[in-house]
């Protein structure tokens, strides 16, 4: 049996299409492959140095596995794969040694396993999906398909299907159990994701889809994050950002790895050591020049900012940007919200949103003269910054009155209707004031109090006035203080957020 023909050798999927599928033809199915597995071990043990020997039941192998791809429309019988041993030998599949037959049947058994991992086939059956993918988990699944991913040449089509299909597997089986991820990225496959993202291959679906992979395993993850710091991929993807500092992505599925490789960003500066590394690697510099280039990565740019530098982890971080001319950059995109937002899909909500932030982090963090830097640019210009400032209080003040008008009638509608408004409801209520508009106004109150407070007269004046000249009052602002306070510090230690209310009551109470 020639190599040609095993190469041309397309097996006809389930030859049984006669026989009805049910319990007992599945477990005929499992038996049979079990049966040709056992045999094809023997006879490779028995001729390793002669393939021509076991390529006829290397075939029939191929043959079974392809018919077993019916069991993937009943998840409900997936406890007969493991109960009868056959994930056990599908993933012993994936280790065999011989490379002219391994890809034909890699990749017949990555085709199954994505197929059997299909996420809308594991939420038909609850039951079944777990046992599945306990039995998949128990037996190093991502490890071995991350070995596997080593072998196979990008330069060839179908290894470079296989690779893709293999990444749909851990995206499946992370999408059914996201707590699988940092046993996933342990196993190798953080580091085999990064070689793959920073490799010099033109783009393509795969190198997008490794972006996409890399950002779930990110998400609310610690352990993940902090993998991926020591692993020195920070500076991985600011090399990979820093292409599209002068250059727009040339096609819709490249903006869209672009988005992915800064969602993953932001996710790593959630943790207090990668802000340090992001700081090291020139992260800063490279955002703030984004940020002037006005390409389609500026939008990005700014929400990694925002994430570098909030909280008092991020106060080197803001400090180093005040010496890079930072300032310089941040505020005409405060003075005004760029018309090409629109181009990449940020609102002008958004933009303000993480503006404003910025400049509330720098407040709470800069000390002595970058400080000063900071608060004389307020000054400049008879003040322009704090009309600026006044103009938006007053915007989004209105928006979060409509708000609140209309959950006001909807608490009277539910209270007349007999229904109670529990916490749960009372918490909707307020994402839904925070969405509106709320938590860019308690950023914007912080700044007005903060300044206020700044030993400026000149600024404290100019709010004072135009509060009053608009029919503002200061005790809304302190109401909308005291809240903010309240609310603060997700995820912090109580002697941090006790620290901080009480840092933030004190402003309040001179303003």
């Amino acid at each position: 049996l020639t190599l040609d023909r095993l190469l041309s050798h397309q097996p006809v999927r389930s030859t049984q299409s006669s026989e009805p599928v049910d319990e007992s033809s599945v477990k005929k199915m499992i038996l049979t492959f079990e049966k040709r597995s056992y045999k094809n071990q023997e006879l490779r043990i028995k001729f390793p140095d002669n393939p021509e020997k076991f390529m006829e039941s290397e075939l029939d192998l191929n043959d079974i596995i392809q018919e077993m791809h019916v069991i993937a429309t009943m998840p409900d019988l997936y406890h007969l794969l493991v109960e009868l041993n056959a994930v056990h030998s599908l993933l012993g599949l994936l280790s065999h040694e011989n490379t002219d037959i391994l890809s034909l049947l890699n990749e017949t058994v990555v085709d199954l396993l994505q197929e059997l991992t299909d996420i809308d086939t594991l939420q038909e059956s609850e039951e079944g999906a777990e046992v599945l993918i306990d039995s998949l988990l128990e037996g190093q699944v991502v490890a071995l398909l991350v070995q596997n991913m080593e072998r196979l040449d990008e330069q060839v089509k179908e290894e470079a299907d296989g690779i893709y299909n293999t990444l749909a597997i851990t995206e499946n089986m992370a999408e059914f159990r996201p707590g699988l991820c940092t046993e996933a990225a342990q196993q190798g496959l953080m580091q085999w994701l990064l070689k793959r993202i920073k490799a010099k291959i033109p783009f393509d679906a795969n190198k997008l889809y490794c972006s996409e992979i890399l950002a779930i395993l990110l998400q609310n993850n610690d352990n993940t994050r902090e993998l991926l710091g020591e692993m020195d991929g920070i500076d991985v993807l600011l090399q990979q950002l820093s292409v599209f500092k002068r250059h727009n992505p040339s096609t819709a599925e490249e903006q869209e790895m672009m988005e992915n490789l800064f969602d993953a960003l932001c996710s790593c500066l959630m943790l207090p050591a990668n802000r340090d590394r992001f700081l090291r690697g020139e992260g800063l510099q490279l955002m703030n020049l984004m940020l002037r280039e006005k390409k389609m990565s500026r939008t990005s740019s700014m929400k990694v900012l925002d994430h570098g530098m909030i909280g008092p982890e991020g106060a080197d971080n803001c400090h180093k940007f005040v010496d890079i001319l930072g300032l310089r950059t941040i505020f005409p995109l405060f003075m005004k919200t760029p018309k090409k937002m629109k181009k990449t899909g940020a609102s002008e909500k958004e933009h303000e949103e993480h503006v404003c932030s910025i400049i509330a982090s720098m407040l709470r963090n800069l000390k002595s003269q970058q400080r000063s830097r900071l608060l004389n640019k307020f000054t400049e210009n008879d003040c322009e910054k704090v009309d600026r400032l006044m103009e938006m209080h007053f915007k989004y003040l209105e928006a979060v009155q409509q708000a609140d008008k209309r959950i006001e009638g909807e608490k009277h509608e539910m209270v007349r209707r007999g229904e109670i408004l529990d916490d749960g409801m009372e918490d909707e209520f307020y994402l839904r004031r925070l969405d509106a508009g709320l938590f860019v106004l308690q950023l914007i109150c912080y700044i007005m109090v903060e300044i206020s407070n700044s030993g400026i007269s000149q600024l404290q004046q100019r709010v004072q006035q135009i509060l009053n000249l608009r029919g503002g009052s200061v005790k809304v602002v302190r109401h909308i203080m005291r809240e903010y306070a309240e609310s603060i510090g997700d995820g912090k230690t109580d002697e941090f957020k006790e620290a901080e209310r009480k840092r933030i009551m004190d402003l309040v109470e001179n303003f």
